[in-house]
């Protein structure tokens, strides 16, 4: 009697570092719930469709419901083809549109909100019952996403959640409306999770949250964070520690001296601006003036000299003149950021700054558009050119670089966050090659607009250091290849769920409801 084959699943994920991490936590329930990503399976024996198709939405974006409408279009061939098949909608779409998700696409099996993760397993189970669509949106919070199971994409760099929502209320942001008012992690969990990735391979981690600089504030300590940072460095094994985001009007010294303290803190730091002008600042309802951010830029520098910063812009927002849009040039100027992200400003329904008057015409949203990026190209190369000559240390990672197999390099991040390209010795062999995880040093040789190339060691005498690390022995174990004391490895999922550790032993029945 043959052993049936277990379903596969597959996430779709759109939207930011949280929605990442979310995705991560969902593919760690379906497989503690029995199934198998889709991409895991050998490419001549992979179906064209899994069996579990799950929308991890975002609805920052104003085209974000064409797109994912789209999405469910093109799905719905293989859903007539195929009535076992089934869909799930979440995320911060989903909690938007909770009552015409299905309504516009009745294919659609499972919608869950940003507060319920934890049930999509139990609300498959039950659409597949009922053979009929399940609709699940919660208010608010009813476990802590960081209980969940998680299966990470990463070997070697991992998320950890230190809290979730947002106490702000800038105008054009839809979010704290979709996750709520902050909730923080207690610090000992935080440090416990931790702990738990480090031991599993993990190297460096990133601190995520919505405002993580106001971390503190649901228990009563506004120096929590800096606390928390110090608090990581305490951690053996843990190379690299990033966080991301932090609020201008919540950065103080205490956080900024714990940064400069603490060795495995990088020197990255990302502070959106969205806007130089302070007229437009106060329609956004940033409570920071231009000034009060330039103020925060420079005491960063003062303690860590070579940090690189990088920050979100919006062009076009209501009401912006030409007045102010220069004034968010001639803070870019000054503020030497190394990138940025920036965004045309795009009407977000259900958020203040959509109804407000004097909607900037596209056209002109373009044109400045296209004059702010030229300034920050020229800003960006300027700081890159300057790392020339220097060393970095990179952690390798696998997909940073798009031309690696053409140019023989390979890619990563430096401790700043830069990337970097750089080249290998001539005539290395296979089984010297620095992997995924592991940490290189080498010179910059080229400082380009958006990376730097280091193509020292392909000449005579030229820096090139590689140490093996525990994050390149968790990425060979996951490719069945020896580890760094070249023992045969056993590929293992990488999982992660607090309190216990990786993927039970036997998959528990899905019960009536989860988290």
């Amino acid at each position: 009697m043959s052993t049936p084959s277990p379903k596969t699943y597959d996430v779709r994920t759109h939207g930011c570092q949280m929605n990442v991490h979310d995705s991560e936590r969902l593919a760690g329930l379906l497989e503690t719930a029995g199934y198998v990503d889709l991409a895991s399976l050998p490419a001549d024996t992979r179906p064209a469709t899994a069996d579990v198709v799950v929308f991890n939405t975002c609805a920052v974006r104003e085209n974000a419901s064409n797109k994912l409408y789209g999405n469910l279009g093109q799905l719905r061939p293989a859903k007539l083809a195929n009535p076992d098949l089934q869909i799930a909608v979440g995320g911060c779409l989903a909690q938007n549109d909770r009552d015409s998700i299905v309504a516009r696409a009745p294919w659609v099996d499972v919608v869950f909100g940003t507060h319920n993760i934890g049930s999509l397993p139990a609300l498959l189970d039950r659409a597949r019952h009922n053979k009929r669509a399940e609709v699940e949106i919660l208010e608010s919070l009813s476990t802590f996403p960081s209980t969940l199971p998680t299966r990470r994409d990463s070997a070697y760099a991992a998320w950890v959640s230190i809290s979730v929502g947002c106490n702000n209320t800038c105008t054009f942001c839809i979010v704290p409306s979709l996750r709520g008012k902050e909730q923080d992690r207690r610090p000992g969990d935080i440090l416990a999770e931790a702990r738990a990735l480090v031991a599993e391979g993990a190297i460096e981690i990133t601190l995520l949250g919505q405002n993580v600089n106001t971390y503190g504030v649901e228990f009563g300590d506004r120096l929590a964070f800096g606390k928390l940072l110090r608090a990581c460095g305490d951690i053996d094994g843990l190379e690299r520690v990033r966080f991301t985001s932090p609020h201008p009007a919540a950065f103080t010294t205490d956080v900024i001296e714990a940064m400069a303290a603490t060795p495995n803190v990088m020197p990255s730091l990302h502070m959106p601006l969205q806007s130089g002008s302070d007229r437009i600042l106060k329609a956004m309802r940033r409570s920071y003036r231009s000034e009060r951010f330039l103020t925060i830029l420079d005491e960063v520098r003062t303690h860590i000299p070579d940090a690189a910063i990088t920050t979100d812009l919006i062009v076009g927002f209501p009401g912006e003149t030409e007045e102010d849009f220069q004034a968010t040039l001639d803070v870019v100027a000054a503020a030497r950021f190394s990138s940025a992200f920036t965004f045309q400003y795009s009407i977000r329904p259900g958020t203040p700054a959509a109804t407000m008057p004097d909607q900037v015409p596209k056209a002109v949203v373009q044109e400045r558009f296209d004059r702010l990026i030229a300034l920050q190209e020229e800003v960006s190369w300027a700081g890159n050119r300057a790392w020339e000559g220097r060393e970095v240390e990179v952690l390798v990672a696998p997909g940073e670089g798009r031309k690696d197999a053409e140019t023989q390099r390979m890619s990563g991040r430096a401790r700043d966050n830069r990337l970097v390209h750089f080249a290998l010795p001539d005539g290395i062999r296979p089984e010297e090659r620095p992997r995924p995880g592991d940490l290189v040093t080498v010179e910059v040789t080229y400082g380009a607009p958006h990376h730097l190339v280091a193509d020292s060691a392909a000449h005579p005498g030229g820096r090139y250091a590689v140490r093996r690390t525990s994050g390149g022995d968790a990425w060979a174990a996951l490719q069945g290849k020896p580890t760094g004391g070249g023992k045969p490895a056993v590929s293992t999922p990488i999982g992660l769920g607090m309190p216990s550790l990786g993927v039970p032993a036997s998959v528990p029945a899905a019960g009536p409801g989860c988290g």
